[in-house]
C-alpha cells in the first residue's frame, strides 16, 4: 500500500473531528470531557500513511479511556524545531497509544553540530501528568532528542516498543521518568545514542524488565543532583535485561553539586553485559562529561543490589564503584557476579568511598577494602 504524506492542515480535520473540541493558535488539542451520560471511550485513530505534523499537544482533563491508535507514521518536521516536545499528552487520566506505527523524529539534520552543553533537542513524545497510562507496540525511530518522557504521572506501562537512533546521536535517551511513580517498562527492544533507559529524579517503584538494550549507554538512574532540588530516586528494580555494545551496563549517576538527594532501595538482577565498556557503575564523580569537575557529590546512594550480572567487558575495570568522600555509598551489595574480558583477558574492580557486600562467586576479584560474605 502506497503511504501519503499529509500537511498538519489535513491532520487538524482527523484532531478536530474525532479527538478534539478546540484547535489554539499554538496548536494544543484539548481533549474533549464527556460527561457522565456521554460514551466512555474516546478514539483517535491514525491510519495507515505517513502525516508530517508540527508540535501538537492534547490536553485534558477529560473523563472515560482515551485511546491513540497508532497504524500509520507521524513524522515530525526535518532539523531543529523550536519546542520541547513534539507529541506530548498533559493531563489525561486512562490514555491508552498503541499500535504497529511508527513516530519519526527526523533527528538527523538535528543532530548536526549539537554541543554537548548546547539546549535539549525536542522530545518526540511526552507524557506529563498522566495516570493509567499504557503505551504498547509501537516505534520510535531517530528522535531529535529523547524518544519518549513520562514526567509526574503514575502508574503507567511501556510494553513492546521499539526505540531506534543511531549510536552517535546525542542525547537521543530512549525512555526517561521524572517525578513519576509506578511505571512498567517490559519486554521492549531499545537502542540509541544515550541511555536506553534513564531515571531521574523523584522517580518512584519503577519496573524495568526484559529490555534489550543496545548502542547505548545501558540503563541509568541520574544523573542526579545537576540541580540543588532534584529529588530522590526509591525503589527501582531492573530484571532480566540486556545490554549488547553498550557504553555502560546498569549505572547510577550523580553529580558534584550541593544537591542533597538520595538513591535508595536499586535491585539491578540476572543482567546480561556483551562487550559493555563499564558493566557495572557508580559514578558520584559526573559532571556531564564534558568539564572538569569540581568539589563533591552531595548525593547519597545506598540498599542497591547487583545480583547475577554475567557477560564480557571491553574494559579491564568491569566494576567500578566510585563513591563521594562528602556521602560515602552504604549498604552496596554484589552477589555471582561474572564479568570477563572479551579479549580473554582478566578484569579487575575499583573502588572508593564505598562498602560493599559481596555473596557467592565474584569475577572480577573483589575490591580489597570491602567486607566479604558467603565468598567462594
Amino acid at each position: 500500500m502506497n503511504s501519503y504524506i499529509y500537511s498538519i492542515k489535513n491532520l487538524m480535520i482527523f484532531f478536530m473531528i474525532i479527538f478534539c473540541n478546540e484547535v489554539c493558535g499554538s496548536r494544543t488539542f484539548h481533549v474533549k470531557n464527556y460527561d457522565k451520560n456521554d460514551i466512555d471511550t474516546q478514539v483517535f485513530s491514525v491510519p495507515d500513511g505517513t502525516y508530517v505534523i508540527d508540535p501538537i499537544q492534547f490536553s485534558g482533563p477529560c473523563q472515560g479511556q482515551v485511546t491513540f491508535q497508532l497504524d500509520g507514521t507521524l513524522q515530525a518536521p526535518t532539523g531543529k524545531i523550536d519546542a520541547n516536545d513534539w507529541i506530548k499528552f498533559h493531563n489525561v487520566d486512562g490514555l491508552i497509544i498503541q499500535g504497529s506505527g511508527t513516530l519519526n523524529g527526523e533527528g538527523d539534520l538535528a543532530w548536526v553540530g549539537h554541543c554537548p552543553g548546547c539546549p535539549p533537542l525536542t522530545t518526540s513524545l511526552t507524557l506529563s501528568f498522566v495516570n493509567n497510562g499504557h503505551i504498547k507496540d509501537i516505534t520510535s525511530l531517530n528522535s531529535k532528542g529523547f524518544h519518549i518522557k513520562i514526567i509526574n504521572g503514575g502508574d503507567t506501562i511501556i510494553e513492546h516498543v521499539t526505540i531506534s537512533a543511531p549510536g552517535d546521536s546525542p542525547n537521543t535517551d530512549g525512555i526517561h521518568t521524572s517525578g513519576a511513580s509506578n511505571i512498567n517498562i517490559l519486554n521492549s527492544e531499545i537502542g540509541t545514542g544515550d541511555d536506553c533507559i534513564s531515571i531521574g529524579g523523584g522517580s518512584q517503584n519503577i519496573n524495568i524488565t526484559g529490555v534489550t538494550c543496545g548502542p547505548g549507554h545501558g540503563i541509568s538512574i541520574g544523573s542526579i543532583g545537576k540541580n540543588t532540588d532534584d529529588s530522590s530516586v526509591t525503589g527501582v528494580y531492573v530484571n532480566g535485561c540486556t545490554m549488547s555494545n553498550t557504553q555502560n551496563g546498569v549505572r547510577i549517576k550523580t553529580y558534584t553539586s550541593d544537591c542533597m538527594a538520595t538513591v535508595s532501595d536499586v535491585t539491578f538482577q540476572d543482567i546480561t553485559v556483551d562487550q559493555s565498556k563499564n558493566p557495572i557503575i557508580i559514578d558520584q564523580n559526573y559532571c556531564g562529561g564534558h568539564q572538569e569537575c569540581i568539589g563533591n557529590s552531595h548525593v547519597q546512594v545506598s540498599d542497591v543490589k547487583f545480583i547475577g550480572v554475567q557477560g564480557t567487558s571491553i574494559s579491564p575495570i568491569a566494576v567500578k564503584l566510585q563513591c563521594s568522600p562528602e556521602k560515602p555509598c552504604e549498604g552496596i551489595e554484589l552477589d555471582t557476579i561474572s564479568i570477563s574480558l572479551n579479549d580473554g583477558g582478566e578484569t579487575t574492580s575499583s573502588c572508593s568511598n564505598v562498602n560493599v557486600t559481596y555473596n557467592g562467586p565474584q569475577n572480577p576479584p573483589t575490591c580489597s577494602n570491602s567486607l566479604h560474605l558467603n565468598h567462594m
